[in-house]
């Protein structure tokens, strides 16, 4: 057999030997190349992303074509036609509080004051079967009055209860109307719960779920809110809650503390109890916003919500 310079190459079969030429071999291996790759295009069969990858480019060139045909649906609005940022902190998780910083300007709490001055009345309880207002005198010595975003002509409390709304995420028809209070020297209100606890009010129409306090001033003494059993302290029967102690917020003016009184499950949280202690120096201005499960409108302004 000659070499690959002769141009010929020796293959054996068996025990004999044949020579093949170059051009043969050439021939061969074409052969195969070409079978391999029509057999491989005739098995192959294209992933679904790769399809898609094709098609996308042409459904979109056809819906370009094709949208003067009809007219877009109407876009919605999510509520901010920007990106918001409201600071806050976790005060406790039990109760659950938190407290936002500069949530209201110092004109906008100067609005609401100037609006609640004329109507100040002294503030009263929610009574329970068999309390009159003469055994419950000295529990709440404040002086406040309801009002309303709606009767607010310059749009402060409207703009309050929607940055509520937003904090809490529960919409404004679900809060009662603004609790303006203002306290005095040595004006107080004792340790007592928010939500009404049917065993003792009755049955409720809906309950209580959350409450926002707005500081409208800034107080020089006392005057802080007060959270007694906060995170399971002070459960000691003997405690008077009359005084002044466990976790306590120091109002400042702008500021909002957030607390809710009820459980995700709908039962109230014992460590929601909470107070005002008694203004030692200066004088105390808040607006109080409670939340609650269900819309309002006016079946739940009756005379009883308008208390406590």
């Amino acid at each position: 057999m000659k070499n690959s310079r002769g141009g010929k190459i020796a293959v054996g079969y068996g025990g004999g030997c044949r020579s093949v030429g170059l051009p043969l071999v050439f021939l061969l291996c074409l052969f195969f190349f070409l079978a391999g790759f029509f057999a491989s295009t005739l098995f192959y069969q294209p992933d679904e992303w790769s399809v898609q990858s094709q098609l996308r480019p042409r459904v979109l060139a056809a819906m370009g074509e094709e949208r003067s045909s009809f007219d877009p649906l109407p876009h919605g609005l999510s509520g901010d036609n920007s990106l918001t940022s409201i600071p806050f902190q976790v005060l406790s998780w039990k109760p659950r509080a938190l407290y936002f910083p500069n949530f209201a300007t110092v004109e906008q709490c100067q609005s609401i004051i100037n609006m609640a001055k004329s109507g100040l009345k002294p503030s009263s309880l929610a009574l329970r079967p068999g309390e009159t207002e003469e055994s419950t005198k000295g529990i709440r010595t404040s002086s406040g009055m309801f009002i309303s975003a709606s009767e607010d002509k310059s749009g402060t409390l409207a703009l309050i209860e929607e940055k509520i709304a937003k904090v809490t995420m529960i919409p404004r028809n679900h809060g009662e109307e603004f609790n303006v209070l203002r306290y005095e020297i040595g004006q107080r209100y004792q340790s007592h719960y928010d939500a009404f606890n049917p065993t003792e009010y009755g049955p409720q129409k809906s309950q209580r779920v959350a409450s926002f306090l707005l500081y409208l001033s800034d107080v020089e003494e006392g005057g802080e809110t007060m959270f007694p059993l906060e995170n399971g302290m002070n459960t000691d029967a003997s405690n008077d809650y009359r005084n002044c102690f466990g976790l306590k917020v120091k109002p400042r003016r702008g500021d909002g503390l957030l607390f809710y009184s009820l459980f995700p499950n709908g039962t109230i949280d014992l460590a929601s109890l909470h107070g005002s202690c008694p203004v030692i120096r200066g004088e105390k201005w808040v607006a109080t916003k409670w939340i609650r499960d269900q819309e309002q409108g006016n079946l739940f302004f009756d005379s009883q919500n308008r208390k406590d």
